[in-house]
């Protein structure tokens, strides 16, 4: 007797360990390519390694999607002991991952719904969770993928690059932001919207940086139930527990989850990175 459906995501989304075991999830990692040689991404570094490696290394990391073999292995496994699979990926605007998951599905002939989440880390998981709630209701997996690709439109995110350097470096802003960033000091807030990064405010200390996150969750709040926060961080961990507790002290019926950004992302947003996220309901 077959298992019904199997969740496919990648690298990017955190998904805290008792949730991989409880459920079932399975993670494509992407790579990160330094001089030395490739790296799974969460398998053969961690993202505390990771910004070790930054530090030591000439040229900054690139990173690339998985292989088009990896998916397929993937979905062959799957095929024997699942009905069906809903495939949540990051951003198809930022990595052809999306693509590649979904024409490996089609080459081994096994029904998989992919899913463009337009996000990446935390709230991928957020989706997925969502879509285990509505399979648990009993909702057939085509009217699940449906619903799961208009979610994007429910999440908001603000994040604090760490190192604009990298973040230029890696293709992710265009030379004049940066010039003007490092010129005048300033701490862009960056924010993921319909798949796409765009600098969201200019302020100039990541203090004010911080409050002004902090100002669009109060807005949110007063707008909308929001339940669960993450924190999202690159090895700055005091930062984001710091952060956790303003929220937590203000908000007593708010969920906060803190955990780092994935290597893949910390390859391009670098060591100091500091993302909030929450879902509006």
């Amino acid at each position: 007797m077959k298992k019904k459906i199997a969740w496919v995501t990648d690298s990017t989304a955190l998904i805290p360990e008792h949730v991989m075991e409880e459920h079932d999830i399975y993670v494509v990692p992407l790579e990160i390519i330094f001089e030395d040689g490739t790296y799974e991404d969460g398998i053969d570094l961690a993202p505390e390694q990771l910004y070790q490696k930054i530090v030591q290394a000439n040229h900054a990391p690139k990173t690339s999607q998985p292989c088009l073999g990896k998916f397929v292995s993937l979905y062959e496994r799957l095929k024997e002991e699942y009905e069906c699979a809903i495939a949540v990926h990051l951003s198809s605007d930022l990595s052809g991952t999306y693509n590649t998951s979904a024409t490996a599905a089609k080459m081994v002939d096994f029904p998989v719904e992919s899913v463009d989440s337009k996000l990446m880390s935390y709230p991928i998981t957020s989706i997925i969770l969502n879509g285990i709630e509505q399979a648990k209701a009993g909702k057939g997996y085509q009217e699940i993928a449906a619903s799961l690709r208009k979610e994007y439109k429910s999440f908001e995110n603000y994040i604090l690059v760490g190192s604009l350097d990298q973040f230029y470096k890696g293709g992710r802003m265009t030379g004049l932001q940066y010039f003007i960033g490092n010129l005048l000091q300033i701490k862009p807030i960056f924010q993921m919207k319909d798949g796409l990064f765009e600098v969201y405010e200019k302020v100039r200390t990541e203090g004010k940086a911080v409050k002004r996150m902090l100002e669009q969750l109060e807005n949110a709040k007063q707008n909308y139930s929001v339940k669960n926060v993450q924190i999202l961080h690159g090895n700055v961990l005091d930062k984001a527990l710091e952060l956790k507790e303003k929220i937590q002290s203000k908000y007593a019926d708010v969920e906060v989850l803190v955990g780092p950004i994935s290597s893949t992302i910390g390859a391009h947003a670098g060591m100091g990175t500091l993302a909030l996220a929450w879902r509006n309901e």
